[in-house]
C-alpha cells in the first residue's frame, strides 16, 4: 500500500507572501538588463522588473 501523507493547509500569510507589498505600490524595483534599446522610442532605456510580482516598468534615459 502507499503512504499517505497528511494535508496540511496554507495558511493566508504563505498563500499571500510578497505580494501584499507590491498590491499597494510598494514593488522592489530590479535593473532588467535584456532590453536596453527602445526601437520605437529610438533611444536607451531603462527597464526594471518587480522581484516580487514580476510586473515591467520602462524609463527612458
Amino acid at each position: 500500500m502507499a503512504d499517505i501523507l497528511p494535508f496540511k493547509p496554507r495558511k493566508a500569510s504563505e498563500r499571500h507572501r510578497g505580494n501584499t507589498l507590491c498590491r499597494h505600490g510598494h514593488h522592489k524595483w530590479l535593473v532588467d538588463k535584456e532590453s536596453v534599446f527602445d526601437v520605437k522610442l529610438g533611444k536607451l532605456v531603462s527597464r526594471y522588473r518587480c522581484a516580487r510580482c514580476g510586473q515591467i516598468r520602462i524609463r527612458a534615459d
